[in-house]
């Protein structure tokens, strides 16, 4: 009974982290079945998903910390976008007025759930990181990740090279994480290998919805290629890496206490 207490627990907080995401979705589909007037429908998604995001920081679900974090993530994807689509790696078949070289900017908005989504159950959940590497062996980790999604068009795809050094670089890394006032911990390389995967399937749900089209998926909607997994596993750690960097900077504290009966200072640094 209390495993599944704690399984109710989990997947209502999950939920609540998830809300921008689903509201993703249930956009796509939702403007996928009901025609909508005076605009096209990559613009009533990008007002749709902008207005989402004011409620958000609005109501307090997000805080303005995180909402920069976010707005990061918006540009990061907006160039991925602008790169892949240029190489024909997907497209953007319908028309919009807020299309920038074949990229409506809603899409943006798609990297930027994810932040949200990490940005959410960091705080929910009360996450904590165990034997995290240094800055100097995550920041270059993540540029290079980021960076084979740009040079693999011209150069080797060295995203399995990269695996493998995120399995060793994280090897001996935790994250530990809280529900309903109990403590677990996970290996953070299964973490993102259960982020990535649930993100595919998310994938393959905004293709069928028409966020996006594959070459395979011009004449009839198709299963997105298994090995699509890999792509979003790298990206769930460019991600999570950046999240943890800013979390951490944002976290460093100083806390200078005087104890007077033994006349001694004691620095505690916390996270």
């Amino acid at each position: 009974m209390r495993a599944l207490i704690q399984l109710v627990h989990f997947g209502w907080q999950q939920a609540l982290s998830c809300l921008f995401p689903v509201v993703i979705f249930a956009s796509l589909a939702i403007t996928q079945v009901i025609p909508l007037p005076l605009l096209p429908r990559y613009d009533w998604l990008l007002i749709l998903f902008l207005l989402m995001q004011w409620w958000m920081v609005r109501s307090g679900l997000e805080t303005r910390d995180e909402l920069k974090v976010i707005t990061l993530f918006h540009f990061i994807g907006l160039a991925l976008e602008l790169f892949k689509v240029h190489m024909g790696s997907w497209s953007y078949p319908e028309e919009g007025y807020s299309k920038i070289l074949g990229v409506p900017l809603y899409s943006g908005f798609m990297y930027a759930s994810v932040a949200s989504y990490l940005c959410q159950a960091w705080r929910r959940f009360k996450v904590e990181l165990v034997k995290w590497p240094s800055f100097w062996g995550v920041a270059p980790l993540a540029a290079a990740i980021y960076l084979n999604f740009f040079t693999h068009h011209y150069w080797v795809d060295v995203r399995w090279w990269l695996s493998a050094l995120v399995i060793i670089v994280f090897w001996s890394s935790w994250v530990r994480y809280e529900v309903n006032g109990s403590r677990y911990r996970m290996p953070i390389a299964l973490s993102f290998v259960l982020i990535g995967f649930f993100i595919w399937v998310a994938e393959n749900i905004a293709t069928y919805f028409g966020a996006w089209e594959y070459p395979n998926q011009t004449e009839a909607w198709s299963l997105v290629h298994l090995g699509k997994v890999s792509s979003w596993l790298l990206l769930v750690i460019v991600s999570f890496l950046i999240v943890a960097m800013l979390k951490q900077v944002k976290g460093e504290r100083y806390t200078l206490t005087w104890l007077q009966d033994k006349k001694t200072f004691i620095i505690k640094f916390f996270i």
